[in-house]
């Protein structure tokens, strides 16, 4: 949602956009598999993945159980929310009129953090439609339709991760719609959504500490090396391509796939990655515990509203 305001309480940074993304997004989102309590990860790798079938590297893209949570979307939520929040300006003497959510997988959406999978682009995704300007002197335009649709300023509510902070709004009928799915669960989700974005960055680098996954990397460097292109990482080789064409016709980008192919490198990377999240979840089990509850709460609510008329 775009009135989300995020910040960092260490050094005042603002965080990425891939927080502000996948905090607004999970506001509405479902429990996958992969809470505290599954199955781990394989500790071995799997077998070598061909960079370009999409079947196999979508399969990849499910394993890391933190991921899967935040990335799992939940449209009728979504729907559910606007429903309300639609009601509630109406209330008010205003017309509200959100995008649909769309009805998609969230695939795509999901982060690829081992570098090039493909010589395709990533498709430009819908999960995060953005509504058009309100134009001006129209009543969307006003103070009065801002403070009825967001709250005070003053009265917004903040939630706090391990080192991460996000603010939504403490009134209003957004904050309205958000408690009629949440309850008083609400800003126990929004932590619960801050801390597994800050456990997936910190996965991703934690996993370079793996003993399978840095013998994964020392395989396909040497396959790089071979191929007469010197290369540390493929996420350094990602960084290099500057355009699609560079993907499509780049000799390295060429040999990056190939040798991720040969050495079933996003296997293992995508295996190890899960692993250390889902040693991330055992060791948090109330993140995972109030997860579930509370995306089981939200869609309980979300189909009586949608079945209400």
């Amino acid at each position: 949602m775009p009135e989300i305001l995020a910040k960092q309480r260490r050094r005042g940074r603002v965080p990425s956009r891939r927080l502000v993304h996948a905090i607004a997004a999970g506001m509405v989102l479902a429990v996958s598999a992969g809470c505290s309590g599954s199955t781990p990860a394989p500790a071995t790798a799997a077998r070598p993945t061909t960079s370009s079938n999409p079947a196999e590297l979508t399969a990849l893209h499910r394993l890391p159980p933190v991921t899967g949570l935040l990335f799992t979307p939940q449209p009728r939520a979504t729907e559910a929310q606007q429903k309300v929040a639609i009601a509630c300006m109406a209330e008010r003497g205003y017309r509200y009129a959100p995008v649909p959510p769309p009805r998609t997988s969230g695939a795509d959406e999901r982060p690829q953090p081992f570098g090039l999978e493909s010589t395709s682009p990533r498709r430009a995704t819908p999960t995060a439609p953005s509504e058009a300007p309100p134009k001006p002197g129209s009543p969307e335009s006003t103070d009065a339709y801002a403070r009825a649709l967001f709250g005070d300023e003053a009265k917004r509510v903040k939630a706090m991760g391990a080192r991460l902070s996000v603010s939504r709004p403490g009134n209003g009928c957004l904050a309205e719609a958000e408690t009629r799915l949440l309850g008083d669960g609400r800003m126990r989700w929004l932590q619960v959504r801050i801390l597994l974005f800050e456990a997936q960055e910190q996965a991703r680098k934690d996993v370079e500490k793996d003993s399978a996954f840095r013998t994964a990397t020392t395989r396909w460097r040497e396959c790089m090396d071979r191929a007469k292109v010197k290369a540390e990482d493929p996420v350094r080789v990602q960084m290099s391509l500057r355009s699609d064409a560079d993907r499509r016709s780049s000799p390295v980008a060429a040999a990056d796939l190939r040798c991720k192919t040969e050495t079933g490198y996003l296997a293992t990377a995508y295996h190890r990655l899960a692993a250390v999240q889902q040693r991330w979840l055992d060791a948090h089990p109330d993140v995972g515990r109030d997860f579930e509850k509370l995306s089981a709460r939200q869609d309980k609510a979300a189909g009586e509203v949608l079945t209400t008329s």
